[in-house]
């Protein structure tokens, strides 16, 4: 029987992915902290590999003497050594689509919390304070701009939302087309110009070496000192030093975070107790739809490789045409 090597997940149990792999003949094997040295053990028996947060670095890939797939519970892959899996020609495979509207929302939802000052009202009102200046002074949101930084599936899906808040909504993506932002009546503009004119910009673009630090300090202080920075994508986009300064200083006016440079920020760090911060634990992307989704769908990916058939989303198609593949269907 194929045994696959979870590393860690943030849910009750593995029973869904269970049931979708044993059509497949595997079993799962759940490790308990889904530490590096753990895993540099379970992965020796593994033929494939199923993450969520834990980094599965270049040392456990090659440990990995019979690995034959690595999918990840997710969109992004910056946990996985995608370079290192592809010289082994070790697919790595995703899910990018899930959670679009569960990630629309959320960032609306941050977006409205700032814009609204919810949670300095609601400070406020337990502290028995029953006051308008708490929160004062607020704008409007409807006729406001919103710059989506990242205008794949999400951004798409938030620029829908944003409008029927009466949003103006403008995006920054190289890789997308005009047609497509036409399409749903977002102008695409350059990277000066969604930082100078967003009074919300929120950010949904990958991890990556280019996209690493991209909101720095300069970039914060091109924006405007009323706007507000929405991050649901990954934290070490934005340099979080560079913002707690923004905020501190007031270069911006605010912040709604779901995600960190570190997956938990340290006791006593400085955004947790800013006024004019709102800060979710990496939660945007869960519903309990979402849940079942992303958990069927990653266990899938994964069996059909096993079972000999092309998986449905890979990050690194190029292995594909290995000839260790060409049994797939």
């Amino acid at each position: 029987m194929k045994r696959i090597l979870v590393t860690d997940y943030t849910w009750k149990s593995t029973d869904i992915e269970a049931q979708v792999v044993a059509e497949a003949g595997a079993q799962l094997i759940e490790a308990r902290s889904g530490e590096e040295s753990e895993l540099l053990e379970l992965v020796k028996e593994a033929d494939a590999i199923l993450t969520c947060f834990a980094q599965v670095p270049a040392s456990v890939i090659r440990a990995g003497a019979k690995l034959q797939v690595i999918g990840r519970y997710g969109i992004g892959v910056d946990n996985i050594d995608v370079s290192v899996a592809t010289e082994r020609g070790i697919p790595v495979t995703n899910v990018p689509a899930y959670c679009l509207d569960e990630v629309a929302e959320h960032a609306m939802a941050l977006l409205l919390a700032c814009a609204r000052n919810i949670c300095r009202y609601t400070r406020a009102v337990r502290a028995g304070e029953w006051s308008l200046s708490a929160g004062a002074p607020m704008y409007r949101v409807s006729g406001r701009t919103l710059g989506i930084l990242g205008f794949g599936k999400i951004g798409q899906t938030l620029a829908a939302k944003a409008v029927a808040f009466g949003l103006q909504v403008i995006a920054h993506d190289p890789f997308v087309s005009q047609d497509v932002a036409g399409g749903l009546g977002v102008e695409l503009v350059d990277l000066d110009a969604i930082l100078t004119r967003a009074d919300f910009l929120s950010i949904h673009l990958p991890l990556s070496a280019e996209t690493r630090g991209l909101v720095d300090a300069g970039r914060l202080r091109q924006m405007k000192s009323t706007s507000v920075v929405i991050n649901t994508a990954r934290g070490p986009i934005i340099d979080q030093d560079a913002l707690t300064r923004a905020l501190e200083d007031g270069w911006i006016a605010g912040a709604g975070l779901d995600v960190f440079e570190e997956e938990r920020l340290p006791a006593g760090h400085p955004l947790l107790s800013l006024p004019n911060v709102v800060t979710t634990p990496h939660v945007a992307f869960y519903s309990e739809e979402s849940l079942i989704d992303l958990r069927t769908l990653a266990a899938r990916n994964v069996a059909m490789v096993l079972a000999g058939r092309r998986p449905a989303w890979i990050v690194n198609p190029a292995v594909l045409n290995l000839p260790r593949w060409a049994h797939l269907e």
